[in-house]
């Protein structure tokens, strides 16, 4: 699954288990589920449907007189075992069948349930036009994970059971129905169609899947099987482009894995307001079809590829092989994120897959600094969605990663393939990967697990070079500065590749490396060296997990920057330098922008020029403009939005103007303009001037996913005393307005609600108020994401009362962790406010400064 994102010790960090979180396990089996058949009618405009449930059921142990079946909100009508009517309580949330006759080992059980639903909250969702949404198509789908499969059928809905599957489904014959596994059969039958779909392969029921709509079909193939992708009609020319690769990502994951592509099909179906990026259904994944790209948006969107590769590497980790327990999904979701690096080294290199771990570790360290941190595998919780965080994605897919740079390429695989191969079709725990990697390896990496997988946190390094000239020894200090003095529980005990690079003209870098042991608070090591090298790289290749503070001096550092063979050690570099700071710093940047020969080099350049509080920084930026590469040209107009100059809003300004053929940039420059303007910049600028043009936009630049005017929307949000700004805003959250850019509007309010006057913020809290009645998941994540922003405690009572009324225990989560954040802002008042600007036009005049000084002693040089 791929989706939005938003350890109990006491380490410094909030805890992950909130009030609530008890221990879970899964329940006793009464027996195995051989099979699960659903049949089904659809009755669309009502949003409603009736049919039977059955499920072949062999006992495991004797004298079981009840059944309990996880079933919510359903209208159960009967229940027969064997054509036997049977009596049954239902609770609203769980089925407990009476059993008349008490089980026999190697007696199967026939259960038959018939059952209704009208309106259903999760599960399965109709989707349909309405006043607002005239054009929005007529669709129904399913979503399983985390255990949602009961609020559509009644089950055993845990990942432990696995069954093979059918459903037969009677639809309007204008539809088309996809499921799991094979059609076995379709029938016209007046004004409907029947489709019948059949499952042989053992799957659990959060992985069981229905798809309904009037879709065109695009088929493809990988080795004789069939690969479909289903769109609406209008976007076929986008499916092949957005999901084309994916026979050779089947050709590529089954080499990597071990193991041919498992089932008999692999469909891809694009549906409207989709709660995910994607669920990997066995052999039937579910896509938002915002994922599907125009010509333009494939110039610089790696998003699509990326979650198409995702949900297919589901198809082993996660489908062939499936968790027994929730706690154990990272062996799942770190697989498929992996799988993202994996592809990303094949299709364009190892630059760029190394930059893309660097992504991951980065979004992982966001959530573990700013959010929680907890070990990866945790039965803790309150609802198990709670689990499908960062850590086990893109903390997960790090974790694969050292497990490849520990073992070496050739027995990672080897690895690989034997979890694989000894586990298909059946559950899985992490215990079972440790086995199967001592098995092929004969290698015990309980060590690496009991650090990263067991237990919350990483290392935080800091690193200081001296070199000693007349014994010609190089000295390194690394400190782990996550661990406190007095205690070494939080240490980490791992062997670091640390090298010492040596330049030529004209050649690749040489770094002569040494493997040492850090495992201590602080350690030195000293290294004889034939000559002083030009600069040090610490843990190279950068495989693990970790954060990294450069002491070294700026001539190494600049030496790294330009020389080191691996990008994330010339990021490393690039940041160290940006905090040395001066005009020699500037300028090592300002070269590694223009000549870096990776463009992830590049971009991290630009982020850290803007960290240069110099106007020379501005200077060294501005080319970066016209670079052929659009992730370059983004990342220089993000730095220049943070340079609040007369300068930088020119440039900008222009860009808003001519446009850029990158819909991302585009967006970009229109944040920026707000966010320069935001700032007084001596009259120059006059508001007015600013929101006619970011009007412009929003009546202009209707197009892919709503990307441009959502950036307007963010410039509008940056002008936070405007009430012009606040007024526009409103206007673009009213229903009937395109739902991406109405999302971004939403989100928006909470930005520019810290510089409004009273009477403005109370229409702010009354619309978010309102529209927190809604009960779309993303409008509740954008609400949530608004008042988290907003520093009156009015806020926090909408949260609450959204946290108490949400069915979806994401949002629940989210909006409770907001109120603690709405907590802290609220000491904010106008006087605080007034300090905030006053410092920022210090820092201005202070720049300014630092500027001609440091402009003056280049020239006395």
């Amino acid at each position: 699954m791929s989706q939005f994102y938003f350890d109990t010790d006491n380490n410094g960090h909030k805890s992950f288990e909130l009030p609530g979180a008890r221990p879970h396990y899964n329940p006793d089996r009464p027996g195995q589920v051989e099979h699960i058949f659903l049949d089904l009618c659809l009755d669309i405009p009502h949003q409603s449907y009736h049919g039977t449930c059955n499920i072949r059921l062999l006992p495991i142990r004797n004298g079981i007189d009840r059944l309990t079946l996880d079933a919510v909100n359903l209208n159960i009508q009967s229940v027969q075992v064997d054509e036997i009517a049977q009596d049954f309580d239902y609770n609203g949330e769980q089925l407990t069948i009476q059993l008349s006759q008490p089980t026999q080992i190697g007696k199967h059980l026939l259960i038959a349930i018939a059952y209704s639903v009208e309106k259903p909250q999760r599960g399965i969702y109709f989707i349909q036009p309405d006043q607002y949404y005239p054009n929005k198509p007529t669709q129904v789908w399913t979503q399983g994970e985390d255990e949602d499969s009961r609020f559509w059928f009644p089950c055993f809905d845990y990942p432990g059971q696995l069954s093979t599957s059918e459903i037969r489904v009677r639809v309007p014959k204008n539809l088309v129905a996809i499921s799991n596994g094979e059609l076995i059969d379709t029938q016209k039958d007046g004004d409907e169609k029947i489709y019948h779909w059949s499952q042989k392969q053992i799957h659990p029921t959060y992985l069981m899947t229905l798809a309904v709509g009037d879709f065109a079909e695009i088929r493809d193939e990988w080795q004789g099987k069939p690969v479909t992708y289903y769109v609406e009609k209008s976007r076929k020319d986008d499916a092949k482009r957005s999901m084309g690769k994916t026979p050779r990502m089947m050709e590529f994951l089954s080499e990597k894995y071990g193991y041919a592509y498992a089932f008999p099909k692999y469909a891809q179906v694009c549906v409207d307001d989709f709660i995910f990026g994607g669920m990997e259904n066995t052999s039937t994944t579910l896509l938002t079809d915002r994922c599907l790209l125009d010509e333009r948006a494939a110039l610089d969107n790696r998003g699509t590829e990326s979650l198409v590769v995702h949900e297919l590497a589901h198809q082993w980790f996660g489908d062939l092989l499936v968790i027994k327990h929730w706690s154990h999904a990272w062996i799942k979701e770190g697989m498929a994120s992996y799988s993202e690096v994996m592809w990303t080294e094949h299709e364009y290199g190892d630059q760029e897959a190394a930059y893309y771990r660097l992504s991951e570790a980065r979004s992982y360290l966001s959530e573990d600094s700013n959010r929680y941190r907890r070990p990866m595998v945790t039965h803790v919780y309150r609802e198990a969605i709670e689990l499908y965080d960062r850590h086990i994605y893109e903390k997960g897919s790090c974790v694969y990663h050292m497990i490849r740079a520990e073992l070496g390429e050739e027995l990672f695989w080897q690895a690989i393939h034997t979890f694989v191969q000894d586990n298909a079709h059946k559950t899985v725990e992490t215990i079972d990967l440790l086995r199967a990697i001592e098995k092929a390896t004969g290698r015990n990496l309980t060590f690496l697990f009991d650090q990263y997988v067991y237990r919350g946190g990483h290392p935080d390094f800091k690193v200081a070079y001296a070199w000693d000239g007349d014994a010609n020894l190089a000295k390194v200090t690394v400190t782990q500065t996550q661990a406190d003095k007095n205690d070494s529980k939080d240490l980490f005990d791992l062997k670091i590749p640390i090298g010492f690079g040596y330049t030529q003209p004209g050649k690749p870098a040489q770094l002569n490396t040494f493997t040492v042991r850090v495992n201590e608070r602080e350690q030195s090591f000293y290294f004889p060296l034939a000559e002083k090298p030009q600069f040090v790289s610490f843990d190279v290749g950068n495989h693990f997990l970790k954060t990294v503070t450069l002491e070294y001096s700026v001539p190494e550092l600049k030496a790294q920057l330009e020389f080191d063979p691996n990008p994330i050690s010339r990021i490393y570099a690039a940041e160290a330098l940006a905090k040395k700071g001066g005009l020699e710093a500037t300028n090592a940047l300002s070269d590694a922008l223009k000549h870096d020969s990776f463009w992830g080099v590049q971009v991290e350049a630009a982020k850290q020029l803007a960290e240069i509080k110099l106007d020379q920084a501005f200077d060294g930026l501005v080319p970066g403009l016209q670079d052929q590469n659009a992730f370059v040209r983004r990342a220089v107009v993000e730095a220049l939005a943070t340079i609040k100059t007369h300068d930088s809003y020119k440039a900008v300004k222009n860009l808003v103007k001519n446009g850029d053929p990158s819909y991302y940039v585009e967006a970009s420059a229109s944040r920026a303009l707000g966010s320069i303007a935001s700032v007084n910049l001596a009259e120059k600028v006059k508001e007015e001037k600013v929101i006619k043009l970011l009007q412009s936009v929003l009546a202009e630049k209707a197009g892919w996913n709503e990307v441009v005017r959502s950036g307007a929307v963010g410039g509008l949000a940056a002008l936070k005393t405007s009430e012009a700004a606040l007024n526009l805003l409103l206007e673009y959250t009213k229903p009937g307005v395109p739902q991406p850019l109405r999302i971004a509007t939403i989100r928006a309010l909470g930005k520019i609600s810290v510089g409004q006057s009273p009477m403005n913020l109370e229409r702010i809290l009354e619309k978010l108020a309102e529209l927190a009645k809604e009960t779309f998941f993303l409008t509740q994540v954008a609400v949530v994401t608004a008042l988290g922003q907003m520093e009156t405690r009015k806020a926090m009572g909408i949260l609450r009362s959204l946290a108490d009324q949400t069915a979806d225990g994401r949002v629940r989560r989210y909006a409770e962790e907001e109120i603690s954040k709405v907590q802290k802002n609220v000491g904010t008042d106008n006087a605080l406010r007034q300090m905030r600007e006053e410092l920022d036009q210090l820092k201005q005049q202070n720049q300014e400064l630092k500027s001609r000084l440091e402009g003056l002693e280049a020239k006395s040089k």
